[in-house]
């Protein structure tokens, strides 16, 4: 007796097909699993054949296998209990195999029979609809998280008792029809609460027009945490495939919101400067997404920049390049995006007075070594550098007076929808993302504007990653100016904020 179901398996963001087939023959009364599998997945025999049992249902003493298929990829976690109890209550005669066809099946049994809630349910919904199934079976907790794909009969149950009465024609009842919302959040910081400090808000009106990064030079309570903290609050809202990316991100890491389906709201990680390479990067025994992973379409900010460990800043190096991270392993190696807006912020000294000498008493040596602890590759990956001044105290009087999130939010999403225009047909969605072929094409600079460039590339001592950025720079200053051709103008703001530590 033989009956093969559908479960899936979860590689970096998405899911790959399982197949999980099952047999029932003559032999040593058994139930033996095979088919590459983690420890807590071998452990399965035990909870499916209890869970069966308290179920109510007797198995037949006789020699039962279960193979996950393909057998060359590893499989780990729990939530495989349900396909495979389906699988031999199938083999076994107990349900039909007209019954479970073009499903998949997706669950955690406890010992009682009851279905627990697993991780990663949104990419393995995303999973069975590619593959052409019709039908998802899920722990009921899950069901709101798989209706997203839309296109897929989902059914959230209770118990295994429940599947059953399920695929043998009696639907659960009480179960309904949820609505996709998207998982808000109401009350984010607003730049009108930011007292003055006008050459920081243009600065980051700047770099979020063209999801440049930007680091924040200056001392302590100058407002440099503030500023970033906003970001997000003028950011435009994501498309739907950058949602359905992001909430995948956030399901395999199980930080999905209980009962929520797809995010709104763009992401800001502002992890400690404690946090190790491995927590930064993602991995781990059962490789999960890190910080940077989970800061995809929104901002990442590194407050305190120098005192985070060389390596964990140094690892920013591919991802800020290629937009993904990928996570090797002795057995596999997973590739999960890493598409962020880079913020950090810095003190310029270890007391954090310099340039101001009647304040500052750190050495010349002390200033250089503070400031080396970023290497010169990780300075070259930033577009904007800012020098953030401390606010006068007439400015501290005018609490609220400033231009509110929702103003400059109205015009960045205009620059961002120029630059869509200009890239459609393209994989590159912001200026930040232009290769240096394609600004050849796209950012065209007049002659008196090649003559500046050249000079500030001689005199700065620039590298060609930086030459590239000053220009993509200034072709998002020239778009919010809603200009075709890049000016001189337009070069010379930008060549301004190549200003380095």
């Amino acid at each position: 007796m033989f009956s093969k179901t559908y479960a899936a398996a979860i590689r970096g963001v998405d899911a790959l097909l399982v197949q999980v087939e099952a047999d029932i023959s003559d032999g040593l009364p058994g139930l033996e699993l095979v088919g590459f599998l983690a420890s807590e997945l071998r452990e399965a025999k035990e909870r499916v054949r209890v869970a069966i049992h308290n179920a109510g249902i007797v198995l037949p003493p006789k020699k039962i296998t279960v193979n996950l298929s393909p057998a060359d990829v590893r499989k780990e976690g729990t939530a495989f209990d349900l396909a495979i109890a389906v699988a031999i209550l199938t083999a076994s005669g107990h349900l039909s195999e007209e019954y479970i066809k073009q499903t998949m099946f997706v669950g955690e049994l406890s010992l009682d029979g009851r279905l627990n809630p697993v991780n990663g349910i949104l990419p393995i919904a995303c999973c069975a609809k590619e593959c052409g199934l019709v039908q998802l079976v899920v722990p009921a907790k899950n069901r709101a998280e798989a209706m997203v794909t839309g296109s897929l009969d989902v059914w959230g149950c209770e118990t295994l008792r429940q599947v059953m009465e399920l695929l043998l024609g009696n639907p659960p009842d009480g179960i309904p029809e949820e609505e996709k919302k998207g998982e808000t959040a109401a009350g984010l910081p607003d730049f009108s609460e930011i007292c003055g400090q006008q050459a920081a808000k243009r600065a980051i009106e700047i770099a979020v027009s063209g999801g440049h990064n930007l680091l924040f030079l200056g001392s302590p309570g100058s407002g440099k945490t503030m500023l970033a903290k906003r970001i997000p609050s003028i950011m435009p809202e994501l498309t739907f495939e950058e949602s359905l990316e992001l909430s995948k991100i956030y399901s395999v890491s199980g930080k999905l919101a209980a009962g929520g389906t797809l995010m709104k709201n763009r992401p800001f990680q502002a992890p400690h400067h404690s946090i190790t390479a491995s927590a930064m990067a993602g991995g781990g025994r059962n490789p999960k997404p890190g910080q940077i992973s989970l800061a995809t379409h929104g901002v990442l900010f590194l407050d305190e920049l120098p005192e985070f460990e060389r390596r964990t800043i140094e690892l920013l190096r591919q991802p800020l390049e290629e937009r993904k991270i990928t996570v090797n392993r002795v057995a596999e190696s997973c590739d999960y995006p890493a598409a962020f807006m880079f913020v950090a912020a810095m003190n310029p000294c270890p007391c954090g007075a310099y340039p101001d000498r009647k304040h500052c008493r750190c050495s010349e040596p002390q200033i250089r070594k503070y400031q080396s602890k970023i290497s010169r590759a990780i300075l070259d990956r930033i577009d904007l550098f800012l020098q953030v001044a401390p606010v006068a105290y007439e400015e501290l009087q005018q609490k609220g007076q400033g231009e509110c999130s929702a103003a400059i939010r109205g015009r960045v999403t205009k620059t961002r929808r120029i630059q869509q225009e200009r890239y459609a047909g393209l994989s590159v969605r912001t200026n930040a993302e232009l290769s240096a072929k394609q600004l050849t094409q796209f950012c065209i600079l007049p002659p008196e504007g090649e003559a500046l460039l050249k000079e500030a590339f001689f005199r700065y001592g620039l590298s060609a990653r930086a030459y590239h950025r000053i220009i993509r720079v200034a072709r998002t200053i020239a778009d919010m100016e809603g200009a075709e051709q890049i000016g001189t103008k337009h070069l010379c703001e930008a060549i301004g904020y190549r200003r380095q530590v």
